[in-house]
């Protein structure tokens, strides 16, 4: 247990300044545990406190994860450069706690991206090492047929890669539908895998990371959510992978 003043409390929260803060504070904007507080300097212990900004209720959180169902033609990165960042689609806050993407998708790929404030858990993540994996539909251009995923299966040597990559599963689910599962998180890996291997992807859908299934966590394209402990706990890596 941790006791922080309400200023300071806001800020770690990330709803502005400290002095932004206090202003919002002592005009009665902000209550605890459904009592208003316009003192500042009010000590309060930060376990599973609840309190409200404007009438919209919060949770205290040390870190914050996040599911968020990207749409097509949002960037994964804070300086976007040709289409909206996907930090546009979260509450302001969270650019103030300093929320980035786990990873990235595409602009063009649409489905599951974590997003965190949690430095470790953002590289942890990220880390090849933990072979945590990743299940994607990819809508191809040709017909998927038996050839193509006995090639993705064995593996695709990449003009760029030492050693050939192949899928850990890869199953046809439509005549230009393929479900695919990776571990590796190679730089547009799915495109390039299925282009060497004589085919071409034309949409990207990623379904699930680890054993967290987007399906269910309930979101539309556009919306997020929090991840609690039980659903961050579905990240853990495979068991073939010795961590």
């Amino acid at each position: 247990m941790s006791k922080q003043s309400l200023d300071r409390l806001l800020q770690s929260q990330g709803f502005g300044t400290r002095k932004y803060c206090r202003t919002l504070i002592e005009d009665g904007e902000v209550a605890v545990n459904g009592a208003v507080h316009d003192n500042y300097k009010t000590l309060f212990d930060t376990n599973d406190l609840v309190f409200t900004v404007f009438d919209e209720e919060w949770r205290y959180r040390e870190h914050v994860y996040l599911a968020l169902y990207k749409p097509a033609n949002f960037e994964c990165s804070r300086k976007p450069s040709h289409h909206p960042g996907v930090l546009t689609l979260l509450p302001e806050q969270f650019t103030w706690r300093d929320v980035q993407p786990v990873g990235r998708l595409d602009h063009d790929t649409t489905g599951l991206l974590l997003m965190s404030d949690d430095g470790p858990f953002i590289h942890a993540q990220s880390s090849p090492k933990r072979h945590v994996p990743k299940v994607y539909q990819a809508t191809t251009a040709e017909p998927v047929t038996d050839e193509l995923i006995a090639q993705l299966l064995a593996g695709v040597q990449l003009h760029d890669e030492p050693a050939p990559l192949a899928a850990l599963v890869c199953e046809k689910r439509g005549e230009n539908l393929l479900e695919i599962v990776l571990e590796q998180g190679k730089y547009h890996q799915v495109k390039r895998m299925l282009a060497a291997a004589g085919n071409h992807c034309a949409a990207l859908h990623r379904s699930a990371i680890g054993s967290l299934e987007l399906a269910s966590l309930g979101l539309q394209e556009g919306e997020w959510c929090f991840l609690e402990p039980e659903q961050l706990a579905l990240l853990a890596p495979t068991a073939q992978s010795g961590v």
